[in-house]
C-alpha cells in the first residue's frame, strides 16, 4: 500500500511520541504534536483531526503497512508502546519491498555490460548484497567503506540540483585556515568525491579561477535567485582530472614524470592498485622491489600519498619533490624527539 508524504510525517511523529517515556501522551496531545509537524514541514495550517490520528494508530497497529506496532493505552487515556525498544524505523524490509528490490537488482544487472552504466556496478553490488542479507537474515558478504560521521553529506542533493538547474549559490564557507566563515557567490559546475570527502567545483563571483570547496566546510548554502549563472568552461571532467592525484588541479601547470622506488613488500599492492592511470614499471629489481613512474602535477595529495607509504616508497626524481618529501620526514622525526614523558 503506497503511503503519501503527509502520512509518513504523521507516522514518524507518532512513533517518536510513543517511544518517549518521559511524557504521557493523550490523544489530544498527539493531535497537537502531529499538527505542529505538518505545519513545520509542509506548511499545512489546518492540522490533523482526532479521527485522522485514530486511523493512523489503527494502521500502525495493523499488518497493512508491516508495522504491527505494539501500541497500548495506559489507564484508558495515555498512548505508548508496550515494548520500549520498538520503533517503526527498526523494522526489516517488507516482503513486497524485498520483491521490488530483487526485481530492481535483476534489471540493473542487465546493464552491467553497457559503457553508459559502468558506474552502476558498485550500486548493483551493494543492493544485491543488501537484498541477500535481508531476505536470508545473513550477515553481509561485502562490507563497503563508509564514514558515518561525514559532515556536509546532506548538501549533496541540493548542490546536485543547483548544478542541474544552473543556479548561482550563496555559500557560507569556513576553510581550515580561516578564523571565521565568509559568504561567497559561487557558480557550481560539478561534484567530486576523494577519499570519502566531497568537493564542489566552480568559480567564485566574477573571478575565473576554478575553486574546489569541501562540503564539510560549508556552513550554509542558499540559492541566489536573481543572479545570472556562469556555465562551466570544463569540456570534460575526466580530462580535467587526467593529470592529478586528488582534487588540486592547476590549469597552468604541466604534469611531470615522477620516478618512485617501492620495496618488495609493497610492490604487489602498487602493481594491482596503481597510484595513477599513467603508472609504468621501469625496472624490476632482483630483490623484488620496483622502479616505476607516473606523470602527474605536483600537488598536496601526491605528497600525502607518497608519505603514506613511509619507508616503503622513495622519490627518485624530480629533485624538488624529493627535497620536499625529505623536509617533511625530517620534521616528523623532530616531532618524536625527545620521547614524550608518559609518567604520571
Amino acid at each position: 500500500m503506497p503511503i503519501n508524504k503527509n502520512a509518513l510525517i504523521r507516522y514518524k511523529v507518532l512513533d517518536n511520541c510513543f517511544r518517549n517515556r518521559q511524557r504521557k501522551w493523550t490523544l489530544d496531545m498527539l493531535v497537537d504534536k502531529v499538527s505542529d509537524a505538518l505545519y513545520e514541514y509542509e506548511g499545512i495550517s489546518k492540522g490533523a483531526s482526532v479521527r485522522t490520528i485514530q486511523y493512523d494508530i489503527q494502521m500502525m497497529r495493523s499488518d497493512k503497512l508491516g508495522y504491527n506496532a505494539p501500541i497500548i493505552v495506559v489507564d484508558k487515556k495515555y498512548y505508548t508502546y508496550e515494548d520500549p525498544k520498538y520503533s517503526i524505523t527498526n523494522l526489516p524490509i517488507s516482503h513486497t519491498d524485498m520483491q521490488q528490490m530483487s526485481e530492481a537488482v535483476e534489471l540493473l544487472k542487465q546493464f552491467k555490460g553497457f559503457e553508459h552504466f559502468k558506474n552502476l556496478h558498485e550500486v548493483v553490488q551493494k543492493l544485491e548484497d543488501h537484498v541477500y542479507t535481508t531476505s536470508g537474515k545473513q550477515t553481509p558478504i561485502i562490507h563497503f567503506e563508509k564514514n558515518d560521521r561525514l559532515t556536509g553529506i546532506q548538501l549533496l542533493d541540493p548542490l546536485y540540483k543547483a548544478i542541474q538547474d544552473k543556479k548561482v549559490l550563496f555559500i557560507e564557507y569556513k576553510s581550515f585556515k580561516a578564523e571565521s566563515a565568509q559568504i561567497m557567490t559561487f557558480h557550481p559546475w560539478f561534484l567530486k568525491e576523494y577519499k570519502n570527502r566531497w568537493f564542489l567545483f566552480g568559480v567564485k563571483g566574477n573571478t575565473d579561477h576554478i575553486l574546489n570547496l569541501a562540503l564539510d566546510r560549508m556552513v550554509n548554502v542558499e540559492i541566489a535567485e536573481n543572479l545570472k549563472y556562469r556555465p562551466s568552461i570544463i569540456a570534460s571532467v575526466d580530462e580535467y582530472f587526467m593529470d592529478v592525484i586528488g582534487v588540486s588541479v592547476s590549469l597552468n601547470v604541466r604534469p611531470e614524470i615522477i620516478q618512485l622506488w617501492v620495496d618488495a613488500a609493497n610492490a604487489p599492492y602498487i602493481e594491482t592498485k596503481p597510484l595513477h592511470h599513467s603508472q609504468e614499471i621501469i625496472e624490476r629489481n632482483d630483490d623484488g622491489s620496483l622502479l616505476l613512474s607516473i606523470k602527474v602535477q605536483l600537488n598536496f595529495e601526491l605528497e600525502r600519498e607518497i608519505l603514506g607509504f613511509g619507508s616503503s616508497m622513495m622519490v627518485i626524481s624530480p629533485s624538488k619533490l624529493r627535497k620536499r618529501i625529505a623536509q617533511t620526514i625530517q620534521k616528523q622525526y623532530v616531532n618524536y624527539l625527545p620521547e614524550p614523558n608518559t609518567k604520571s
